[in-house]
């Protein structure tokens, strides 16, 4: 894609992300990137769980915070402020290797979730719950060795609905890692950078746009160019959502002020 287009589309993103300067681009980063091209055919809709909200179980936590707070320095409640407000976002990414018929159904191998300011709050890789059929090496970087001492999918997907419950979470077509984890998650709490529309707009001319694309044409940085990495490409959505995310959550308030 040409970045350098002066579209009027072009040149209104370009503004957005002057104005918020969240960060610079970095045309020299080469980073690895997730498999979002796996469909999921086979999703398990009775077998979900759903991720709790913060609301329901926050209230106890809240007190409890407060009067330790109480007894705190000033500087260390700002650490403790600093902390939270990073792990109050997260993104996640997903490897899936190939299963069933030819392959073609996709089972979840890696699960990497990342905070705002890109520390790995969490890297797994998962054992086979299926003979597997094809790695996707080329594209998932998943082999033979790294899933057969993998953790249970059980306890990885325990732990993924816990470091989730009450965050906003981001991602790249968030929809397909969800499904392959079998859990849910609130959709107010979601930013999924594949339908933005207003991103895709500008974008993909309304089309639903790759990751890929999406960082060239607003990090300025080429990712994707040889085996994926669920945690670069994770950060890399993250670090789309914080460089776009003032107009992102004006565009939401909006659109819930008109239903």
């Amino acid at each position: 894609m040409n970045t350098n287009s002066n579209s009027p589309g072009q040149r209104k993103l370009q503004t957005s992300m002057e104005r918020l300067q969240v960060q610079q681009p970095n045309v020299n980063r080469r980073a690895a990137g997730s498999n979002w091209q796996a469909a999921m055919s086979n999703e398990n809709h009775n077998q979900a769980i759903t991720a709790p909200t913060a609301d329901a179980s926050s209230a106890t936590t809240t007190t409890r915070e407060t009067d330790e707070n109480a007894t705190m320095t000033k500087s260390a409640r700002n650490r403790l402020k600093r902390k939270a407000q990073r792990n109050r976002y997260l993104a996640m990414d997903c490897e899936m290797v190939g299963v069933g018929h030819n392959g073609q159904d996709a089972m979840l191998a890696r699960v990497s979730i990342v905070n705002k300011v890109g520390e790995v709050l969490l890297d797994k890789h998962v054992k086979p719950r299926q003979p597997v059929i094809d790695y996707r090496t080329s594209v998932s970087g998943i082999r033979p060795e790294d899933i057969e001492h993998g953790e249970e999918f059980k306890v990885v997907q325990e732990e993924v609905v816990k470091l989730l419950q009450g965050k906003v979470l981001v991602g790249h077509a968030l929809r397909n890692d969800l499904a392959a984890l079998g859990i849910k998650h609130p959709k107010a709490h979601i930013r999924d950078t594949s339908v933005y529309k207003p991103l895709c707009k500008v974008v993909s001319n309304g089309h639903t746009p790759s990751l890929k694309r999406l960082a060239m044409a607003v990090l300025g940085q080429e990712i994707q160019t040889g085996e994926h990495n669920s945690v670069e490409d994770a950060r890399a959505a993250m670090s789309i959502y914080n460089r776009i995310a003032a107009d992102w959550e004006k565009y939401l308030e909006k659109r819930q002020k008109h239903h």
